[in-house]
């Protein structure tokens, strides 16, 4: 709600008396410097290049615990979600090219290639209890795998000309932090410092700096520090201490409440830990700023019709689901995966016409890969695809699926 809230003030100011201030105050130029060193830059590209890691980083997460904990850790089990975010990636592509051609925006070809998981897991929410949990977790699969793609996109097909050296330096600093991580390193302090250093390195190398952030996600550890038994020994210890006169000494009670702390957050991984710390930040605050910062488009209807708008809706409304219900049959049908439970074919593409809410990674896409009034026209698309995509799903898995339970 927050995320859609922003969107839409976003809209409506830039569609007002006041779009010339609201569209400047994003072009304000903010500089960080010391000495002679100094980055100048817009207001929207540190949202864009800054805030925006710290987005990628938490997807870098959310990956590294579905690959080692979650629904993608066996083949079995990530088969059907994989090859349904290929093709939810591969036909949208198409899709586009086929409609835009080799015309002026034509490197906008992966703007519809990505799902915008906040806004799906938002859809299916207002669902309740009708949706089955066979079908959350296939969708929310899907996204994960599907922004694994969209992060290789970025890498691959919109990386500008490579600094070798400046690569290098950010090579060494995600190594730095594996080696860090490998000899119990656990001060939070320590890697923000090497990750800030390793964002700079990116920054200057010609790769999109946000990849940093979801390097440094897949690189967080994914296992508990210690078992559930040995907490449950040291909140033993602890208690007896608390019960006996060691708990008089001012000195020593301090030290005994870190230890305490320190066990709370090793029992769980810090895969998990640091993800649930950053949620609430990335969800109710960069991502709301990045929509004010970006989905400010001033439009008139007759900008959906233009070329580029065409093929990024057409690329998400229809190539989305298509892609990602075709590839899904030829998996049945070659017998590498099977629907899960509670699922049918009406019911699968229900959902993956949700699957074609690209909001967020479309529109950080488009601003990677056009310029100009091609990028409003694609922003225009994309508003436009995302809001009927997800109406449509919504409708669908309404109809479709049984009314909850009392």
């Amino acid at each position: 709600m927050v995320l859609l809230l922003c969107t839409l003030a976003a809209l409506i100011l830039a569609n007002t008396p006041l779009q010339e201030q609201y569209l400047a105050f994003w072009q304000t130029k903010l500089t960080f410097g010391l000495g002679p060193w100094q980055m100048s830059h817009s207001l929207q590209h540190w949202i864009n290049d800054g805030l925006m890691t710290v987005f990628f980083f938490v997807i870098g997460l959310e990956v590294k615990r579905e690959l080692v904990l979650g629904e993608l850790r066996t083949l079995r089990r990530a088969t059907l979600p994989v090859v349904a975010a290929i093709g939810g990636m591969v036909v949208p592509a198409l899709c586009y090219v086929a409609l835009q051609g080799d015309g002026e925006a034509a490197s906008g070809w992966g703007i519809p290639m990505a799902t915008d998981i906040a806004f799906v897991v938002g859809c299916l929410t207002l669902l309740s209890t009708r949706v089955p949990s066979s079908l959350r977790v296939l969708l929310l699969s899907l996204a994960i795998a599907d922004d694994i793609g969209a992060i290789l996109v970025i890498a691959v097909g919109y990386t500008q000309g490579i600094n070798a050296t400046a690569l290098g330096l950010g090579l060494g600093g995600l190594a730095l932090v594996f080696l860090l991580a490998r000899l119990g390193m656990r001060s939070i302090g320590v890697y923000i410092i090497v990750g800030g250093l390793v964002w700079l390195a990116f920054h200057a190398s010609g790769v999109h700096a946000t990849i940093s952030g979801v390097a440094l996600g897949l690189l967080t550890p994914a296992r508990n520090l210690i078992s559930t038994g040995g907490f449950r020994q040291r909140m033993e210890r602890a208690a007896a201490i608390m019960a006996g006169d060691g708990w008089k000494n001012r000195g020593a009670r301090v030290g005994h409440l870190r230890q305490v702390q320190s066990a709370a957050r090793d029992v769980v991984s810090p895969v998990e830990y640091i993800e649930s710390v950053m949620h609430p930040w990335v969800g109710f605050a960069i991502m709301p700023i990045f929509a004010l910062a970006n989905a400010g488009v001033a439009f008139h209807v007759s900008d959906l019709t233009q070329p580029v708008a065409l093929a990024v809706s057409a690329g998400l409304v229809l190539g989305k689901p298509l892609g990602i219900v075709l590839f899904c049959f030829l998996a049945v049908r070659l017998k590498l995966a099977s629907l899960p439970q509670g699922v049918t074919w009406p019911i699968l593409s229900a959902g993956a016409c949700l699957a074609g809410i690209g909001f967020t990674m479309a529109l950080f896409i488009a601003g990677l890969s056009l310029e100009g009034a091609p990028l409003q026209y694609a922003k225009v698309g994309v508003l436009a695809a995302s809001a009927l995509a997800a109406l449509l799903g919504l409708t669908l898995l309404w109809r479709l699926l049984p009314p909850a339970k009392a």
